[in-house]
């Protein structure tokens, strides 16, 4: 789910919503994630996962899709593939995701029979600190107290900042209204997500480094805690 990458994956696109500054010409991206654990928004969606992930932008428009599969031995490996498409100009970013968390039913688009999300984002990078707002329009949804659609919405802070040569983020997230889609149910708001990430690049050789990172997520609503580490490929 991605955007910002969320160092357990967590980011995400993570996602994370995703960035794409205007350009003059046609620009791909190709990458894969290898994490310890996928937790996103504050919730645990698997273990041991590889997570690949492409984009086209041109002029602020970017293309996405991303994806996630676990190696868990249990039989209930998980897999997911998420579609963006997003508009970025500047610090502002606005975008929609398709969420689709496996099975053999894709292109099933049915009201009450989809295991599609479809969620609108909005948020602004301010440099200092970067905010974001999700809300679920359509698709498999959770419901409010009265059994209707919630619309569910989840809102995020990300601060980036520099300690001891690194490169850290401090992230605060919470779902504002009442919602059985995250942390089993949440009855207002609530903070889901208090996290600390930390990426460097680890050096092979001269020619050859590769991007490591590592993230602590305490889930204050659930209680649970998490710390995840990872590798760009």
């Amino acid at each position: 789910m991605k955007g910002i990458k969320i160092l357990c994956i967590a980011t995400a696109m993570a996602a994370l919503p995703m960035h794409a500054w205007a350009q003059d010409k046609v620009e791909v991206s190709v990458g894969a994630d290898l994490v310890s654990n996928y937790i996103w928004r504050g919730q645990d969606l698997g273990g041991v996962s590889i997570q690949p992930g492409a984009t086209v932008s041109y002029q602020g428009f970017s293309l996405g899709a991303w994806g996630s599969a676990s190696f868990d031995g249990d039989g209930g490996n998980t897999k997911e593939l998420d579609l963006t498409l997003a508009y970025s100009n500047g610090g502002f970013t606005i975008g929609v995701t398709d969420y689709w968390f496996g099975g053999d039913d894709y292109f099933h688009y049915g009201a009450h029979s989809t295991t599609h999300v479809f969620e609108a984002n909005v948020g602004y990078d301010f440099g200092v600190v970067a905010l974001n707002w999700y809300t679920n329009f359509a698709g498999n949804d959770g419901i409010n107290s009265n059994g209707k659609r919630a619309y569910s919405s989840y809102i995020n802070a990300d601060v980036p900042f520099k300690l001891g040569d690194l490169d850290w983020t401090f992230s605060v997230g919470a779902v504002p209204f009442k919602t059985s889609f995250y942390n089993g149910w949440t009855n207002g708001f609530e903070v889901s997500d208090l996290s600390l990430g930390v990426s460097k690049e680890l050096k092979i050789s001269d020619s050859i480094s590769i991007p490591v990172f590592a993230k602590t997520t305490w889930n204050p609503a659930t209680e649970s805690a998490y710390f995840a580490f990872g590798i760009s490929l």
